[in-house]
């Protein structure tokens, strides 16, 4: 396999695997050209590498800028934007288990918090606080389990995995 065709595979698996993170597709090619590069790169670049046109370029480049995933970084003497990723892979996947947390758990365990303080005076109401209350407990075990990503270094989480497989 050549250069190029690694690069390729790496791009289109990324841009696959990054779909289960909540990120669409063309965001996740987009912050793949960008991880991968030695230097930063205009949005005119990413343009060329992913035949996307500058609106599609622009949109993802400013999510990934809102995800953390991505900088913007100045060149002395250019007039053009340039925007670098983040290097550090467990800062990745820190900052993608943070922003999962707050788009997509947070707001779950403030509504299922809110129904909890249904009356259970009816056995459809009882039968109703009973599966919010089943849904509780997992939603807080996905949230606890992203909380401690976020808040892990690369050895603890090592060593946690390490831990689960003895």
């Amino acid at each position: 396999m050549t250069f190029g065709e690694a690069k390729d595979k790496f791009i289109h698996t990324w841009g696959t695997l990054a779909t289960q993170w909540g990120i669409n597709r063309s965001m996740a090619q987009l912050h793949a050209v960008l991880l991968i590069s030695p230097e930063a790169l205009s949005t005119e670049d990413v343009m060329e590498q992913l035949q996307i046109s500058r609106g599609n370029a622009s949109m993802n480049l400013r999510d990934l800028m809102d995800w953390g995933l991505v900088y913007k970084q100045l060149k002395p003497g250019e007039r053009r934007e340039f925007f670098v990723a983040e290097k550090d892979i467990w800062k990745v996947a820190r900052q993608v288990a943070k922003e999962r947390r707050r788009r997509e758990i947070t707001p779950v365990v403030e509504v299922l918090n809110e129904l909890k303080a249904i009356p259970a005076d009816t056995p459809e109401a009882q039968e109703f606080q009973r599966v919010i209350g089943g849904l509780s407990s997992v939603v807080g075990f996905a949230d606890n389990t992203l909380n401690a990503v976020i808040k892990a270094e690369e050895n603890w989480l090592i060593g946690q995995f390490l831990n689960v497989f003895r």
